[in-house]
This record gives structure tokens, sequence and C-alpha cells, in this order.
């Protein structure tokens, strides 16, 4: 796959598609179903929906949305929030789910990560790091889990590092900072979590304009973008975003 995916993240709340600014002050936007079905027909190359309070519930990812996205998208889904173990993973892929994500439960026992590559293939399973700026660690990041509310004291770089010797198919790290601003994704942590790992890392949290996408591709060197608020509330369209990177000489699947 030499192109660069767009995809949109559908964050959910009590099974309802919400978007925030640095994780809080949630806004309901609707159902997710319908959402996904519009950015699938959209030309949207895959879609993660993250249900962002499971884990700090202690529950389980409500699986009603995901059944309900599933059946009306054709493209690929990752699930994440709520992914604790290897009976909530097959859970998922049963329903036809193409990956999962996990962040709290990776951080807690890493071992996780290499046993569910072992069981269900590398390429499905996504560890999503959530990070904030800390001077105290080498890189400047911090690892944060259960939804962003705990900090672990963990260097978001290393850790990266360490997931993908565990097992880790892909990296999906969060800005905190950046999260819902629409100021432009965290580049430095972007590219400093690609340049330590030979895995696909997907850039997320703050995209407001195409050229912050651009920039994610080129000066962070993901392999992805992750849009939310610039989709969501029609500032840009799936075909907008990937006629304008095509332009400007990134490659998209069209």
């Amino acid at each position: 796959m030499n192109y660069r995916r767009i995809i949109p993240c559908l964050d959910t709340k009590n099974g309802r598609l919400v978007k925030g600014i640095n994780f809080v002050n949630l806004k309901d936007l609707g159902d997710p179903a319908e959402a996904g079905a519009a950015y699938s027909k959209a030309g949207a190359d895959e879609l993660v929906l993250l249900d962002i309070t499971a884990t700090l519930e202690g529950r389980a990812t409500l699986l009603d949305a995901v059944k309900r996205t599933i059946e009306r998208i054709s493209i690929p889904l990752t699930i994440g929030g709520g992914v604790r173990n290897l009976n909530d993973m097959e859970t998922l892929f049963n329903l036809g789910v193409a990956a999962v994500s996990i962040n709290t439960a990776a951080v807690l026992r890493p071992e996780l990560i290499t046993e569910a590559s072992a069981q269900f293939g590398r390429k499905r399973i996504v560890v999503a790091i959530d990070t904030r700026k800390s001077d105290a660690l080498p890189s400047g990041f911090e690892v944060m889990i259960s939804g962003g509310t705990k900090p672990t004291g963990m260097d978001a770089v290393e850790w990266a590092r360490r997931a993908e010797e565990f097992g880790a198919g892909q990296i999906l790290p969060t800005s905190m900072d950046a999260d819902g601003t629409q100021a432009g994704y965290d580049i430095p942590m972007t590219r400093a979590i690609a340049d330590a790992v030979k895995l696909p890392v997907i850039a997320s949290g703050g995209a407001g304009t195409l050229e912050h996408l651009y920039k994610g591709i080129v000066e962070g060197h993901a392999d992805a973008v992750l849009v939310a608020s610039i989709v969501h509330y029609g500032k840009y369209s799936i075909r907008q975003i990937k006629r304008y990177l095509d332009g400007r000489g990134i490659p998209v699947n069209r």
C-alpha cells in the first residue's frame, strides 16, 4: 500500500457520535453509524470508532454502535475503547471489525500485544498512545491512559518502540494538547514516534486545515491521517482532502 490513508475518527459516548477539545467539553454530533456510512460512501479509506468513556467506566465497548456501523460501510473499521483482553477482541473480530486499538490495557500489561498479535495477526493490532507534553521525559511527551485522565510517567517514544517489539502492527499517537483544537497535529511528537519505529503511524489530534494534513504526512512522517472536526463539521469533504493532497504530490487512493 503506497498511498496515504484518510481515516475519519468516530468518537462515541453512550453510542452517540461526539467531539470535544483536549478530550473534554464533548458535543453530541448524532449517530456514528450514519456518519460512518456517509464517510464510506464519500471515499474514506478506513474508519476508526473509539468508545472514549469505556475504559474510564470500566466496561467493554458498546457493541450496538459497532454492529450498526459495520452494516452500513464497505471499508475497514478499527475499534478502540474498552478493548481489555483477547475475548473482547474476538467478539469484535467476529462482528467483522478489521482491527482493534488498545491503549490502557496494553500499558498495564504489554504482553497483551504479543498474545493478540499471535492469535489474530499483527496487522490487526493497533496500539494507541495518548500523549501530553512533559519536560520531565527525554522525548518531551508522556503517555496518558484511562481516556487521558491518568499520567503514567512513561516516555511516549520509548513506549512506541516497546509496543513494536511486543508485536504491534500500527501506532496511533494522539496529542491531548492538540486534540480538537484544529490548530494542527503535534508534528514533533508524531515525527519522533514515526522515526522511532518501522510500523505505520497514524497522525491524530488537531487537524484543522488541508495544510495540516499535508504537514502530518510530510513533516510528521505519518502513513495515514486521522480526521474528525474538519470533516464532522463540514469544513472539508473527503474528496476535497484527497484532491488537495494529490495536487501536492501525496499519493492517495482515488
